[in-house]
């Protein structure tokens, strides 16, 4: 059974909740969501092509991963020029088209903006290392050798081996976090973060909605350099040299808090704009929260609580839940179950046979959380992880840290747009990941057609949680979280609802005693009042009892 109600929604408050409070953001991955010219490679034509698809999906705005001039070394995550399309994606002229029909079908745009580091192509580094008296000679990492001319610390890349590369032109190492041609920007520096500023007013004169800021805690180091001190075993395979270090002076410095502030008040000059920052590490619901707290700060912040987690639990859910609690110091969360880094979450969640009930429970939970929801392309398919051959990869992660590093390209292959087509209706040429044959199935054009697939179904979740307050920016509590069953209470203004769900594949209890009566809004695998079947999930619309 699955079963939606329109209710009457309760009524918006006045003109004083933001659009993205407790908004839907879709996220495009530019070389996969679709191809316009036959090169294999998604691009922003493309995107502007497709909007119609993700306009109906019902969400408030879209998030484009970069599209920005790029060698390509990390796929745009390394950029060139901060103020440029990259010709693989378009033209600024494309980009002016994807915003204006984007705003026509009362989508916000939001563009990645990568602060931490740049490539090593950029102008910017070639000035830097051409000497050590240049103009931008400090707009780097750079530091001398130890006497034995090894590195000046121990810090490690996230993508393997030292964070440190040596440069003979000005006989220093320079710090990269990532990879070699990714080069660490000096945030410390006042004329560093005020070109970052620059760039950020390009896009925002240019229309864009908002931001998400990439790995933001990366962006200033500890000046002295101090090694990082080794992290205790956790009884996981470390696949990296970066996974026996703690973090603590490569990353996270407090100064960052102070730009933090400077993009702030440039987003207050344009009204309306939203800001999300990716924070990752051991310390992430800290400077998550630092971060985001008070009207000074950025808007929202998501972390990887769910991203690489093995299950899906209510005491997981619940531990995310409830350290965001709904006071005035605390910041606003956002939540993905995947994005363009993370694998499929129902290859990791569930067995393939239990994918299709799982899926309808996996949309529903997302919709009752508490804060900004994103959805990562084809998502709303129910996509799972394609399976990459070695010979086929193009994640430097995955290539540098072979077998043991699980590949992001197989969550990066194309959306599949017609299910009869070669290629999936992606492109018209080879397209630059292949599509696996499972993934060809769920095509948007099938799904579009079935009134019982998962795409009409998620469709339904997020009209729900558009038009009741209680889920799209109430307060929330975790009534129940057990082995099994999670119960969260949803309440705005007089509205409150209730969402009862089974995450496990096994018929439980009804949490009666937990619950007053009321109107059934949503259900999904069979689940009806008193009756809890595998992965059901029942969403009541609470009266008196």
């Amino acid at each position: 059974m699955n079963e939606f109600s329109p209710l009457s929604p309760a009524p918006t408050p006045s003109g004083t909740t933001a659009w993205w409070r407790g908004a839907a953001i879709y996220q495009i991955y530019p070389r996969s969501f679709r191809d316009s010219n036959g090169d294999g490679i998604g691009d922003l034509p493309g995107i502007t092509a497709g909007l119609d698809h993700i306009a109906a999906l019902g969400v408030d705005a879209i998030w484009i991963s970069p599209f920005f001039t790029s060698p390509m070394r990390d796929f745009g995550y390394d950029v060139a020029d901060y103020c440029d399309v990259d010709p693989i994606f378009g033209t600024l002229a494309d980009f002016d088209a994807l915003v204006a029909r984007a705003h026509a079908l009362g989508l916000r745009v939001i563009v990645d903006q990568v602060y931490a580091h740049t490539s090593d192509r950029h102008p910017w580094f070639s000035e830097s290392r051409a000497d050590r008296t240049n103009p931008r000679a400090d707009w780097y990492v750079w530091a001398d050798p130890k006497p034995d001319g090894t590195p000046p610390c121990n810090w490690q890349s996230v993508f393997g081996g030292p964070a440190w590369t040596w440069d003979a032109r000005r006989g220093q190492y320079y710090l990269h976090n990532f990879l070699a041609q990714q080069p660490q920007l000096n945030g410390h520096n006042p004329a560093v973060q005020q070109a970052l500023l620059e760039v950020a007013r390009f896009w925002l004169e240019r229309g864009v909605d908002g931001f998400r800021i990439d790995a933001l805690n990366f962006a200033m180091h500890d000046p002295a350099l101090r090694d990082n001190p080794p992290a205790p075993a956790s009884g996981q395979v470390r696949t990296r040299p970066f996974d026996f270090q703690r973090r603590l002076y490569n990353q996270s410095h407090p100064d960052i808090v102070g730009f933090i502030e400077r993009l702030r008040a440039l987003h207050d000059r344009y009204p309306g704009t939203f800001s999300v920052a990716e924070v990752g590490g051991e310390d992430a619901e800290r400077e998550m929260k630092l971060f985001t707290a008070g009207p000074r700060r950025l808007d929202s912040a998501y972390g990887f609580d769910f991203l690489y987690a093995e299950r899906l639990t209510p005491a997981l859910i619940s531990a995310a839940l409830e350290a965001w609690p709904d006071d005035a110091g605390t910041g606003w969360p956002s939540w993905a179950f995947e994005n363009h880094d993370a694998p499929r979450a129902l290859s990791r969640w569930c067995a393939p046979a239990e994918r299709e009930a799982f899926a309808r429970l996996k949309a529903l939970v997302l919709i009752a959380l508490r804060g900004n929801i994103i959805l990562y392309q084809g998502e709303e398919l129910g996509l799972v992880q394609d399976e990459i051959p070695f010979d086929l990869l193009q994640d430097p992660e995955a290539i540098a840290n072979w077998p043991l590093t699980l590949s992001r390209d197989g969550v990066r292959t194309p959306l599949p747009w017609i299910a009869q087509a070669e290629h999936g209706g992606f492109t018209e040429g080879t397209p630059w990941l292949p599509l696996g044959a499972e993934n060809l199935a769920r095509a948007i054009d099938r799904q579009t057609a079935d009134p019982a697939s998962l795409l009409a179904f998620t469709r339904k979740a997020l009209a729900l949680r558009r038009a009741h307050p209680a889920l799209r920016h109430g307060r929330c509590e975790v009534v129940l979280a057990d082995a099994q069953r999670l119960v969260l209470r949803r309440q705005a203004e007089a509205q409150s609802i209730v969402a009862v769900f089974n995450l496990s594949a096994v018929t439980v209890d009804w949490p009666g005693r937990e619950l007053g009566t009321g109107e059934i809004v949503f259900a999904a695998n069979g689940a009806v009042p008193g009756h809890l079947p595998p992965f059901g999930a029942l969403l009541l619309r609470e009266t008196a009892s």
